[in-house]
């Protein structure tokens, strides 16, 4: 299952989804876990001091990496320049697993505390003024769309904050997306956009209110979220600790907080994926992003790259070589 957390900057996305990801992993559940967040916390959210974070390789900068390893000998693509981050695979095209070992595992990703963990890239001094930090999100999508997560595997993608998470099809990648939302109008405003947004693509969108203090909180999340509201998180001394550099165990999180990450596991596992539509879907943002400006920058009609007859999906695995 693939699983996304979005929400207003400030409102602890972040701190969710690594409670999230924490969760999972004392459960001895097998999770990748993606931190795409211009402001790359995750991995210090996760434990991390921030020499190891800042060491980290990156998806961003191992793109051209991505893009020849995906590639394969996929006859509909002419060379992996000409690939953008919304290639859809086809025949050909090599296909990942979360938990495989591979070129791309070995360059992006690192095990810690339990957890595969990758991070885009953050922005940087370099980047103003010249480059576009989707650019550098771009290499997690593209290795989403090659991506086949089966029963019982877990991908946690930490999106970028506000409406940025809808800038590309990035959106339409996951199983569940967690709108994380705390009990202000600002804060609810920024569901209702998302609402919106998700609506027209049919993404399954669930509110986890954060920073609850009290009843009256739970009431004004009720009544502006209704039936969209899974649960919510009360003011926690064990994040407050974390935020001051103690880890303790997720099994030492209150409570109530703990009911909470259950009932979001249990949302998670009662999904089932189309792959046929997720596969549609890609191949929709693909060829906007084609018209949009990629045939312009590769000199390319990228709608060639579409194979009309492909669907991933699990069935794909027995031919999979990792």
């Amino acid at each position: 299952m693939k699983i996304a957390f979005v929400g207003k900057g400030g409102s602890g996305k972040t701190t969710l989804a690594s409670l999230f990801t924490s969760y999972l992993a004392d459960a001895a559940k097998p999770v990748l876990a993606i931190d795409a967040d211009i402001n790359q916390h995750l991995a210090v959210a996760l434990g991390a001091s921030e020499e190891e974070a800042l060491s980290w390789p990156t998806l961003g900068d191992n793109m051209a990496l991505i893009k020849e390893y995906l590639r394969g000998d996929n006859p509909l693509i002419s060379n992996a320049a000409a690939m953008i981050k919304t290639t859809p695979p086809g025949r050909g095209s090599r296909l990942v697993t979360p938990f495989e070992d591979s070129p791309i595992s070995a360059a992006c990703f690192r095990d810690f505390g339990g957890v595969r963990l990758g991070v885009t890239g953050q922005f940087d001094e370099d980047d103003l003024g010249v480059a576009c930090y989707h650019s550098k999100v771009g290499a997690a999508e593209l290795l989403l769309n090659h991506m086949i997560d089966d029963v019982g595997e877990y991908v946690v993608m930490d999106m970028t904050a506000g409406a940025d998470a809808f800038a590309s099809g990035l959106f339409t990648r996951f199983d569940v997306t967690f709108l994380v939302c705390e009990p202000t109008l600002r804060s609810v405003g920024v569901y209702r956009q998302y609402a919106d947004y998700a609506r027209d693509f049919g993404v399954r969108l669930m509110v986890v209110g954060n920073k609850v203090a009290d009843t009256e909180d739970v009431e004004f999340l009720r009544e502006q979220a209704g039936d969209a509201l899974l649960g919510w998180m009360a003011s926690s001394r064990h994040v407050r600790a974390a935020e001051r550099g103690t880890a303790r165990p997720i099994s030492e999180l209150e409570p109530h907080n703990l009911e909470t990450l259950g009932a979001m596991l249990a949302a998670v596992d009662a999904e089932r994926r189309d792959w046929g539509r997720y596969q549609r879907q890609g191949v929709e943002f693909h060829l906007r992003n084609a018209r949009a400006w990629g045939n312009g920058r590769t000199g390319e009609d990228l709608a060639a790259q579409v194979d009309p007859e492909f669907v991933l999906g699990p069935p794909l695995l027995a031919g999979h070589d990792a």
